[in-house]
């Protein structure tokens, strides 16, 4: 871990990352803290300042890597010369060499590469922060692509990960930073992180997709060929597409941009509340356009390592939260927080619907371009600070997905309105969830199980029944045994008043004598101090 944190000091110090923090935002005494820095004496070098955010991301790993990705999504709140230069982390990490690759495939598959395939490139097509493709073709003649683990990444993932809790847990002391629930955070991405690692993982989800998108004009997926697919090697049928960050090529083919960015969207909601399972890694590096389609546009979705679900109960609270939110009902959206249990206890929902229309009036209603999640998001930040909101960590992959969903939006057409996209999807599912047509899929869902217990009720009702009167009758036990204590312990308490006044009497009588002879000698105050006294003890 000491050496993790001296590499990571290193490399903010050999990059010189400190040159991109603005010194006029930050506190006065940071702000000292840095103009004094001993960084200062370092040499920033020819490299812009973009190229050494990049490299510095480069060189500490695949987390590092991961997160400028997002932020290669976010054009509007990046300046133009970092967002271009963090969209090569998309697919332009530096790669591993060939013979490495090699020899893991063969590792991996338990054979030799002239008996995996007729023909393997051993340069490779793309590397991103986890693995890297190459292309091959099979004895069949198909041609696919080769997805294969950088060696030792689980090693130096790990070591990320622990600095990551250690800084979660100093978060968890801080009231503020609680509501936010780090550990939780770090927790369900570590989960999602390392099952990335896994392809038989990738492959059986991307399987999943392909089937719920199974001829569909929306998203094409690459089948996978499973015999050739181990746990650190993927075969998968290669496809030819336009990179969907390449507006150029779009533009070129007379590609329906609107109609694109719309279809993205769709995607989304689809994958979100049909199927409730969606990519949740669609940064522009995993996302293809089809050759040949431009008036009616298809894409092509590869990558599927990191997926996401949500419970019915998170479905819903979504739906009708977004529903609420584009109707601009927010006492709505303050009633589901407050009956989800998501803001503090003792929360008024006229005061946080309140809170929530000052963050969310001006977005509504405009196209995305004006629209800026990063700032909603930082008004909704503040909001949860006052009514103590917490972040909930089912939904993180999604509000990742989302931006992800808007940044590429953002490239394909400015103009897009995602809220008019979006509010007719949401409710054609909402009615279909709710209505008869919802109510009969329920039905359909749970008649098998329904029909395997209904002979069994008869038998459930008799125990429910035996059940309760069992209780029933333990509980007036219960209760006639209190009673049984109760005038134990009075009698008992009757019992010890009667010996304490018993024995009071034959001390009395004992110290007869002695005791007169002891107040003819004494003056009238003392004499009734004592059968005050007495008189006291006896009565306790």
């Amino acid at each position: 871990m000491t050496l993790r944190l001296v590499r990571i000091f290193w490399v903010v110090t050999r990059y010189r990352l400190d040159t991109l923090i603005p010194l006029d935002r930050l506190p006065l005494p940071l702000r000292l803290l840095l103009i004094l820095s001993p960084l200062r004496l370092v040499p920033i070098g020819q490299r812009s300042r973009s190229e050494r955010l990049r490299l510095a991301l480069e060189a500490l790993g695949p987390i590092f890597v991961k997160f400028g990705q997002m932020l290669s999504t976010r054009r509007d709140l990046l300046p133009k010369d970092i967002a271009d230069e963090l969209r090569r982390l998309q697919d332009q990490v530096p790669p591993f060499p060939g013979e490495a690759a090699v020899s893991r495939v063969e590792e991996e598959l338990e054979m030799s590469l002239t008996e995996a395939f007729a023909r393997f490139d051993s340069t490779p097509l793309a590397s991103a922060s986890i693995a890297q493709v190459h292309a091959a073709t099979l004895h069949s003649g198909e041609e696919v692509v080769v997805k294969i683990i950088r060696p030792g990444i689980e090693r130096v993932m790990r070591q990320d990960m622990a600095l990551m809790y250690r800084v979660a847990r100093l978060l968890s002391l801080v009231p503020e930073a609680r509501r936010l629930r780090p550990l939780e955070v770090v927790r369900d991405y570590e989960a999602t992180l390392f099952d990335e690692l896994d392809l038989h993982k990738e492959a059986a989800n991307t399987s999943q997709l392909k089937r719920n998108f199974k001829d569909s004009p929306l998203l094409y997926v690459p089948a996978i060929h499973w015999p050739l697919t181990r746990r650190g090697v993927m075969v998968q049928e290669r496809i030819h597409g336009i990179p969907v960050a390449d507006l150029a090529a779009l533009e070129a083919q007379g590609t329906d941009l609107k109609k694109l960015a719309e279809r993205g969207v769709e995607i989304f909601f689809t994958q979100v509340f049909r199927d409730n399972f969606f990519h949740a890694d669609m940064h522009p590096g995993n996302i293809f356009v089809a050759e040949g389609k431009p008036q009616d546009p298809q894409y092509i979705a590869i990558d599927c390592g990191i997926v996401g679900s949500l419970t019915r109960e998170d479905q819903d609270y979504l739906a009708r939260n977004l529903l609420a939110f584009f109707h601009q009902d927010y006492y709505e959206v303050a009633a589901l927080h407050i009956e989800s249990g998501w803001v503090g206890e003792g929360t008024r929902a006229n005061e946080f619907a309140a809170a929530i229309r000052a963050v969310c009036e001006p977005i509504l209603e405009k196209p995305l371009k004006d629209i800026s999640f990063g700032q909603v998001l930082l008004g909704l930040f503040q909001t949860a600070r006052r009514f103590h909101m917490e972040v909930q960590p089912q939904l993180v992959l999604l509000q990742k997905t989302l931006l992800n969903i808007e940044g590429l939006g953002r490239q394909l057409y400015p103009d897009l309105d995602l809220w008019s996209t979006a509010k007719p999807y949401l409710e054609r599912w909402m009615k279909e969830r709710a209505g008869p047509r919802g109510f009969l899929e329920s039905l359909k869902r749970q008649a098998p199980e329904l029909t395997r217990q209904l002979p069994e009720l008869p038998v459930l009702a008799h125990q429910a029944l035996t059940q309760v009167e069992a209780e029933r009758q333990q509980r007036r036990r219960q209760s006639d045994a209190l009673a049984g204590m109760r005038r134990h312990l009075k009698h008992a308490a009757r019992g010890a008043r009667r010996l304490r006044f018993g024995v009071l009497l034959l001390a009395l009588a004992l110290a007869w004598q002695p005791l007169l002879n002891w107040a003819g000698q004494q003056p009238w105050p003392v004499l009734a101090a004592a059968a005050l006294g007495a008189l006291l003890l006896a009565w306790h």
